[in-house]
């Protein structure tokens, strides 16, 4: 024991002496020659001499906290603890936690915390740093989208082929078309300057068209409805209109985006041999790449997960420089994973907790920072966002209820699936936030817009328990008009 704190001693000495020296002989070096800029830079961090130290330290930690990583972790403090109140309030009130998350990401924008609070507003939202918010919502919802596709089920759409194709596709095809309707009052006043009215009126014909297919499926989920026939032909229709209503939006974008008829043919053919290659070729040879530990393991090994994520972001590449945006690569990656062994379910649980509790607020909340329900303040503006409303709902849930009424379900049955086809929730925030990106929609239109997200699936809920409510007046008033 002696001997080795003797030891220890020693060492400790004769490495402080070797220290202290070589500072001795340092001092004594020429100093390097600074270039003028790099003087006066020092010169502006230098503190007076006569200055407290406790005013140093507080300007030091004052200093800290403003650096980009220090925002970002203030920012991300407070979307998430505001984004998981409100889920839980709205979620007591009967209505879906993402509901809340959603409206979360308003109130922290310029709509109520920016008008309360404007220099605490700046203080946590700077200009400044909303690139990198951005950058990581977009991965958040790149996320949320390869999760969606994962979650597509083949097999319902199958066996509900009849059914599906003609409610689903009345769903869209009728709210589009009301929709390029309303384009054509609208896109002298609401269009933002210098886009065209076939790109303006084809994006509002997707905003009026999308079904909310994760959110719809929660509802259900929530009600207990997921295994009766309602809900089984609710989860097929919105299947097949998201597949069909996102592959609509690529088109658009695609058309969008290209500057020529000639680009955009090159953009529609790039998509196609996307698509291709993707069901032909990277379906079939994922389980070779991924291998056995697929489905031996209860957990995906850090080899799978990487190949997975090699997918995901290769997919998402494509689609983006192929220019329909990267979110299609990720809902096409997570159609084409595997289903054996419950891969797709191994894989869903750990990407949509992350990227639900982290990413997508962050989504939610640069949603909010564009939405600036200010800029509607008149009783003219007001009107028309309620006129909006009006004609999506109608288009939506109107057209859901009489296909789905005309292929032999019952009134109640049908106007209960139009209630749950007129959700939108996310996915029209997605739409939206690309035809604000491609400079398509104003701001005036895009705060319309977003509330009306937020209005028909707030309205989900309720339209369910009175359309249910009344089951038996009308089904018994009423037989089947088709078998």
């Amino acid at each position: 024991m002696k001997r080795t704190a003797s030891f220890y001693i020693i060492v400790l000495a004769l490495v402080g002496i070797g220290i202290f020296t070589v500072l001795h002989l340092g001092a004594t070096l020429p100093a390097p020659q600074a270039s003028a800029e790099l003087l006066h830079s020092a010169a502006a961090k230098v503190k007076p001499v006569g200055a407290p130290v406790q005013a140093g330290m507080l300007a030091g930690l004052k200093e800290n906290l403003n650096e980009p990583l220090s925002h970002l972790f203030v920012q991300l403090l407070v979307i998430i603890a505001v984004s998981r109140l409100t889920g839980t309030l709205f979620a007591r009130c009967g209505q879906p936690s993402v509901v809340g998350e959603m409206a979360a990401g308003i109130l922290l924008g310029p709509s109520l915390f920016g008008m309360l609070a404007p220099e605490a507003f700046q203080f946590v939202f700077p200009t400044t740093s909303l690139g990198v918010l951005k950058m990581l919502s977009q991965i958040g919802v790149c996320l949320f989208m390869f999760v969606v596709g994962m979650e597509l089920d083949t097999g319902h759409v199958r066996k509900k082929a009849d059914v599906a194709v003609v409610v689903s596709h009345a769903s869209i095809v009728i709210p589009y078309f009301l929709g390029v309707v309303l384009a054509y009052f609208l896109y002298s006043q609401l269009a933002q300057p210098g886009a065209s009215f076939t790109a303006f009126a084809l994006f509002m014909g997707i905003s009026m068209s999308i079904t909310a297919f994760p959110v719809l499926a929660r509802i259900l989920q929530e009600r207990g409805l997921t295994k009766t026939f309602l809900g089984s032909t609710a989860i097929t229709c919105a299947a097949v209109d998201d597949v069909t209503a996102w592959s609509v939006l690529a088109f658009v974008i695609a058309i969008a985006r290209a500057t020529s008829v000639a680009a955009s043919a090159l953009n529609l053919l790039l998509v196609f041999a996307f698509i291709a290659v993707m069901i032909w070729g990277v379906r079939r040879a994922l389980p070779r790449w991924l291998g056995s530990a697929m489905t031996e393991h209860a957990d995906p090994s850090k080899g799978v997960l990487a190949t997975v994520i090699c997918v995901v972001v290769g997919a998402a590449l494509a689609t983006e420089v192929i220019g329909i945006h990267a979110l299609f690569g990720a809902f096409l990656a997570g159609a084409i994973m595997p289903e054996m062994g419950g891969f797709r379910q191994k894989l869903s649980v750990r990407v949509e907790n992350f990227s639900s509790v982290l990413l997508l607020p962050l989504f939610f909340a640069f949603t909010g920072l564009r939405t600036q329900v200010g800029l509607l303040n008149d009783v003219q503006g007001w009107a028309l966002c309620l006129g909006i409303i009006a004609v999506a709902t109608v288009g939506k849930l109107g057209g859901s209820a009489i296909a789905a009424r005309w292929s032999g379900m019952r009134w109640s049955e049908s106007l209960q699936l139009g209630a749950l086809m007129n959700t939108r929730g996310l996915m029209e925030l997605i739409a939206l936030n690309i035809g604000y990106d491609l400079g398509i929609l104003s701001p005036r239109i895009f705060t319309m817009l977003v509330i009306m997200a937020l209005a028909t699936t707030m309205l989900t809920g309720p339209l369910l328990t009175l359309f249910g409510s009344r089951q038996g007046v009308m089904d018994d008033s009423h037989k089947p008009l088709a078998a």
